[in-house]
Protein backbone atom coordinates (compact mmCIF):
# COMPACT_ATOMS: atom_id res chain seq x y z
CA UNK A 1 0.00 0.00 0.00
CA UNK A 2 1.09 3.70 -1.13
CA UNK A 3 2.58 5.54 2.21
CA UNK A 4 0.39 8.43 1.40
CA UNK A 5 -2.88 5.73 1.42
CA UNK A 6 -1.70 4.50 4.89
CA UNK A 7 -1.66 7.90 6.27
CA UNK A 8 -4.52 9.10 5.16
CA UNK A 9 -5.93 5.59 6.43
CA UNK A 10 -4.30 6.31 10.07
CA UNK A 11 -6.62 9.22 10.09
CA UNK A 12 -9.86 8.27 8.57
CA UNK A 13 -10.41 4.87 10.73
CA UNK A 14 -10.41 7.11 13.95
CA UNK A 15 -12.42 9.64 12.88
CA UNK A 16 -15.04 7.26 11.11
CA UNK A 17 -14.61 5.15 14.76
CA UNK A 18 -15.79 8.47 16.64
CA UNK A 19 -18.63 9.42 14.55
CA UNK A 20 -20.11 5.38 14.48
CA UNK A 21 -19.75 5.79 17.99
CA UNK A 22 -21.34 9.17 18.10
CA UNK A 23 -24.31 7.64 15.61
CA UNK A 24 -24.66 5.07 18.08
CA UNK A 25 -25.28 7.17 21.16
CA UNK A 26 -27.50 9.00 19.77
CA UNK A 27 -29.43 6.63 18.40
CA UNK A 28 -29.59 5.05 21.81
CA UNK A 29 -30.15 7.89 23.69
CA UNK A 30 -32.88 9.23 21.24
CA UNK A 31 -35.66 9.48 23.80
CA UNK A 32 -33.49 10.77 25.94
CA UNK A 33 -32.45 14.20 24.13
CA UNK A 34 -34.26 16.70 23.02
CA UNK A 35 -35.92 15.83 19.36
CA UNK A 36 -34.15 19.00 17.84
CA UNK A 37 -30.33 18.32 19.47
CA UNK A 38 -30.97 14.04 18.19
CA UNK A 39 -32.21 15.67 15.03
CA UNK A 40 -28.99 18.01 14.59
CA UNK A 41 -26.40 15.26 16.13
CA UNK A 42 -27.95 12.15 14.44
CA UNK A 43 -28.55 13.67 10.75
CA UNK A 44 -25.02 15.45 10.41
CA UNK A 45 -22.86 12.58 12.18
CA UNK A 46 -24.35 10.29 9.77
CA UNK A 47 -23.48 11.86 6.87
CA UNK A 48 -19.77 12.63 8.09
CA UNK A 49 -19.71 9.01 8.76
CA UNK A 50 -21.42 8.20 5.21
CA UNK A 51 -18.83 10.37 3.72
CA UNK A 52 -16.06 8.83 5.89
CA UNK A 53 -17.06 5.35 4.96
CA UNK A 54 -17.26 6.26 1.60
CA UNK A 55 -13.33 7.68 1.82
CA UNK A 56 -12.41 4.23 3.66
CA UNK A 57 -13.78 2.10 0.60
CA UNK A 58 -11.67 4.31 -1.93
CA UNK A 59 -8.60 4.32 -0.23
CA UNK A 60 -9.20 0.49 0.06
CA UNK A 61 -10.42 -0.05 -3.17
CA UNK A 62 -7.57 -2.12 -4.71
CA UNK A 63 -7.83 -4.47 -1.48
CA UNK A 64 -11.87 -4.60 -2.35
CA UNK A 65 -10.99 -5.65 -5.55
CA UNK A 66 -8.48 -7.95 -4.89
CA UNK A 67 -10.09 -10.08 -2.10
CA UNK A 68 -14.17 -9.77 -3.48
CA UNK A 69 -14.27 -8.72 -6.88
CA UNK A 70 -11.41 -10.61 -8.86
CA UNK A 71 -12.90 -14.43 -9.72
CA UNK A 72 -11.18 -17.02 -7.89
CA UNK A 73 -9.57 -20.34 -9.39
CA UNK A 74 -11.52 -23.43 -9.78
CA UNK A 75 -9.73 -26.42 -8.38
Amino acid sequence: MATGKLKALKIVNPIIAVLFIGQALSGIFHGVIPWEIFEKVHGTVGYFLAAGVTVHFILNWNWIKTNFLKPKPVG
